[in-house]
């Protein structure tokens, strides 16, 4: 496996795991506006963004454009997963039907 490839996966998994943090943060309640936005989970979930912000730009040196994009679409299954695991929400219909779309396409485009 491509090197970069595996570091634009790695930074889209990282991705999501920063959205889990900061929904994780949404859904406390704080004493004051401050603390609601400059907490441990918000913090730690911008500063895990950042890094894949680096991450990628590392992995695109060494992909095509259009095979960066396709890595960061999965992010979107990721969150659905990471969303039932961390958060106990349902998979409905709905997203599975999107995130299979999602999957089919990057099906189709590897293919190609």
């Amino acid at each position: 496996m491509n090197e970069y490839l595996l570091i634009a996966i790695i930074s889209s998994i990282l991705s999501a795991f920063s959205q889990v943090l900061l929904k994780k943060s949404s859904l406390k309640k704080y004493e004051s506006k401050f603390r609601e936005y400059f907490n441990l989970y918000v913090i730690g979930g911008y500063f895990i963004t950042f890094v894949c912000m680096i991450l990628m730009v590392i992995a695109y040196r060494g992909l095509q454009l259009k095979v960066g994009i396709i890595i960061e679409t999965l992010v979107y299954a990721y969150i659905m997963i990471l969303s039932r695991l961390f958060f106990n929400e349902k998979i409905t219909w709905k997203k599975l039907l999107g995130n299979t779309a999602i999957i089919i396409g990057v099906i189709v485009f590897v293919i190609e």
